[in-house]
């Protein structure tokens, strides 16, 4: 599965074991690889994940112009995160986020309870891109309040991409999304459901029972996690 919006592309890439391949960010935009599960070596490095349960992420932000090798140690799932039509210029060299540089934030209150983790945040240098992963408990909810980023309201105009994951392969959740104008629809999730969010509130919610992660790109300029909340739900 693949998602390409107006700004922002996102493909899920495995790798067998033994398989050596090459990851670039494509010309005049830039990129970020995250290790879902499998290990692989990057960068003289090797990392591992079981799953995205397992351990906060590692990953590799590619500016516009640069690529990198990657080898599958066992067979590896990935993402990689691109722009789009954003005509961004060359500068400098790969960076690498280890699991140590991922800040991890938990937010909420009960009923929507999760952990936030941001991947490429404001520690790299990306021009566009703001990357992370969000962990539900089973029942809570998330992207809550209901907020959004689309800068009707003056808030930055972000483009968003959510990719799923669940802890059981039974497992399902939610996605709401709705705008003022009156446009209402619900996403029934499964693992390995993608949903482009280009405007609008997009609250989340996992099912009894099963742990639900979702990984999130943002794209816009100026790059600002910025978000503003929906005003019917504030009182929250």
């Amino acid at each position: 599965m693949s998602y390409r919006g107006t700004h922002l592309g996102l493909e899920l890439p495995r790798l067998h074991s033994g398989e050596t391949t090459s990851f670039a960010a494509p010309e005049a935009e830039e990129a970020v690889l995250v290790l879902l599960a499998g290990e692989v070596e990057w960068g003289e490095t090797r990392v591992s994940r079981t799953d995205v349960f397992d351990t906060p992420a590692s990953a590799a932000y590619l500016p516009p112009g640069t690529a990198i090798g990657v080898t599958a140690r066992e067979d590896a799932d990935l993402a990689l995160i691109t722009t789009v039509d954003c005509h961004l210029e060359e500068s400098g060299e790969p960076t690498f986020v280890t699991p140590d540089d991922v800040r991890i934030n938990r937010r909420g209150k009960p009923g929507w309870q999760r952990d936030v983790h941001d991947v490429v945040n404001d520690r790299v240098a990306a021009q566009r891109l703001i990357v992370g992963e969000t962990f539900n408990e089973p029942g809570q909810w998330s992207s809550y309040p209901p907020h959004k980023h689309d800068g009707t309201n003056g808030e930055p105009a972000l483009e968003e991409v959510y990719y799923y994951r669940f802890d059981r392969p039974s497992g399902f959740g939610f996605q709401g999304l709705y705008d003022e104008s009156g446009n209402e629809r619900a996403v029934f999730l499964r693992h390995g459901a993608i949903v482009g969010i280009p405007r609008g509130y997009h609250p989340v919610c996992a099912a009894p029972g099963y742990r639900l992660y979702y990984l999130w790109a943002l794209v816009g300029r100026p790059r600002q996690l910025a978000m503003y909340e929906d005003p019917a739900h504030r009182w929250l």
